[in-house]
């Protein structure tokens, strides 16, 4: 079964192949390229957030050292000491706060308390603790007389916390007199400071299930995934990033919220649109590019085959002469060598077969006609030898031989048309007959041999069918046809005539009820000299029939079914 491009020429054959393989490669090579710039992207994010991360650790305990040391230093100053042991709130707070504003960041708020967290003096920062008890310092105690630092929620703010204790040495040994509170609050400023310091990335805190900083516009803190230490995706406001997580710890290292730092995948997916559009663009012009010069290409190398085709269809219309001019040295120019040896071969032999045909049809010709006048010849010479040997002959033995020469002569006549009728080169002018009337004339022509073999001619042909016919030529057609029915059935049996009208022809059936058509000639049974059990004729009968039908402009063919006779079928247009 063909396929739907069996009618598409080889040279576009070779372009959508071309268009195929070039479009199949660019996508190939687009998608590695793509897909190994998007590794190298996410590569360079994870790094760029890992550096965010280290940046953000290194200034977080840059802030918390510097407090500390800060802390530390007025913990051992005596003049601090002896302040703080006076217990005089004002004198606390006047000491505190000039030392503090010599030594320490303005963003940073300060607080003195005592052991249990009450709060004796506040300085510093304005978004420091508001409220008169610091209860993270009792819990810090265990930390004591170490410093202890963390991260402290209260009050729905977050804050990084240094909590230094001072102690006074008595009787009884070194006592905690009181517990110097210094740190940062964490907010919006500080998200935008950390996100400047580190080139571009997102910070969100959150602590108490909240969202406490961020410089994200809107962040639900149920939309972060936390996987402390790992690199995740998540997908925020429409956008994509690359997310690290780590725990934010109070003093006693226990976790109270998460900081997340992300990194947009914006820049690299602006950068692959940017590539796709470019490689998109690339494949263009290849695609279109390869194309011309595919096709000029394929025209150069297909003109040669080209030429083969046009050549061979020459020869399958029987111009045996046509020969195909080598242009290179490559395969198509020995295919066009070896298409011109061929064609000479074919000539040659068609031109030795013709020559053979002609002299094995002259052989047959002459073999067929010695075969087929041998016995009319030999009736009429023994008839004629009996008429004059006998003269005394009774006028019915003469009556009797005479009839005999007749018809030997008549069959001699018959013969000798036939040959005629093989050169014939030219034609009568047709004029209107009713094919009812030579179909009867046929019939009553053959009448006497008909009842002798016992068949019985019936024809059922339209009365007013007319149709310009050579009347004689046709009538031969029919005594053909009637003539091998009649033979083909020696036994007796029936000849039926039909007609049926079309619109443009006419269509006539002549049925016997012999035995068919025998196979061993069926395939050529409108050949010259091709003839099966009959006792006279040449076997020129059905070629000449069928010759005649085509110079009305018919045609005739035979069907035929092994034991229920053979239909012949004359179609004769209007």
């Amino acid at each position: 079964m063909k396929g739907p491009l069996a009618r598409v020429s080889l040279l576009w054959k070779i372009m959508l192949s071309t268009s195929i393989a070039v479009t199949l490669l660019f996508a190939l090579t687009g998608w590695l390229v793509q897909d190994q710039f998007a590794r190298i992207a996410s590569l360079s994010l994870e790094e760029e957030v890992r550096q965010s991360f280290e940046a953000y650790r290194s200034l977080w305990k840059a802030r918390a050292n510097q407090l500390a040391s800060v802390c530390s230093v007025m913990s051992r100053m005596s003049d601090v000491r002896s302040a703080f042991g006076i217990g005089d709130q004002a004198t606390i707070r006047d000491t505190a706060g000039e030392i503090w504003s010599k030594v320490s960041d303005q963003d940073a708020f300060f607080a003195v308390t005592d052991p249990r967290g009450a709060v004796l003096a506040r300085l510093g920062g304005s978004a420091g603790l508001k409220d008169t008890t610091i209860a993270v310092v009792p819990k810090a105690a265990s930390r004591f007389p170490q410093q202890a630092s963390g991260f402290l929620f209260e009050g729905g703010h977050l804050y990084q916390m240094v909590l230094t204790p001072v102690y006074v040495d008595s009787s009884s040994g070194a006592g905690l007199l009181n517990v110097l509170v210094a740190g940062y609050a964490v907010d919006s400023a500080l998200a935008d400071k950390l996100k400047e310091s580190t080139g571009g990335s997102d910070f969100v805190f959150i602590s108490g299930g909240q969202v406490i900083a961020s410089t994200l516009k809107a962040s639900p803190a149920g939309v972060f995934a936390n996987a402390a230490g790992e690199l995740t995706h998540v997908q925020l406001q429409g956008a994509h990033y690359l997310q690290f997580s780590t725990p934010l710890v109070d003093e006693q290292s226990r976790p109270i919220g998460e900081l997340h730092i992300l990194r947009s995948f914006d820049s690299a997916d602006n950068r692959i649109a940017t590539l796709r559009q470019r490689m998109f663009g690339v494949w263009a012009v290849a695609v279109l590019v390869g194309l011309a010069l595919t096709y000029l290409l394929a025209r150069r190398i297909l003109q040669p085959v080209q030429e083969l085709d046009q050549a061979a269809a020459e020869i399958g219309r029987r111009n045996y002469g046509v020969r195909v001019e080598p242009k290179t040295d490559d395969e198509l120019g020995r295919l066009s060598k070896t298409f011109n040896n061929m064609a000479e071969s074919i000539q040659s032999a068609r031109e030795d077969l013709i020559r053979q045909e002609r002299i094995s049809t002259i052989g047959r010709l002459s073999t067929s006609i010695v075969h087929d006048l041998r016995n009319p010849l030999a009736a009429i010479y023994g008839g004629a030898e009996m008429l004059i040997d006998n003269s005394d002959m009774a006028p019915e033995q003469v009556r009797r031989l005479a009839q005999n020469i007749y018809r030997s002569s008549r069959h001699v006549q018959e013969l000798l048309s036939e040959l005629s009728d093989v050169t014939r080169g030219r034609t009568q002018a047709p004029e209107p007959c009713s094919l009812n009337e030579i179909v009867s004339a046929a019939s009553e022509m053959l009448a006497p041999q008909a009842k002798k073999s016992g068949v019985e001619i019936r024809s059922e042909i339209e009365s007013n069918i007319e149709l310009p016919l050579e009347r004689s030529r046709m009538e031969r057609v029919f005594e053909n046809l009637f003539n091998n029915a009649i033979e083909a059935m020696p036994a007796g049996g029936t000849i039926r005539v039909t007609s049926q009208t079309g619109d443009r022809d006419v269509t006539i059936a002549v049925e016997d009820t012999g035995p068919g058509i025998a196979q061993s000639i069926s395939a050529r049974l409108f050949e010259p000299f091709v003839t099966a059990g009959k006792t006279n004729g040449i076997g020129l009968g059905l070629a000449l029939s069928r010759k005649t039908v085509v110079d009305h402009g018919g045609d005739m063919w035979a069907e035929s079914k092994k034991g229920r006779g053979a239909r012949f079928l004359v179609r004769l247009p209007k």
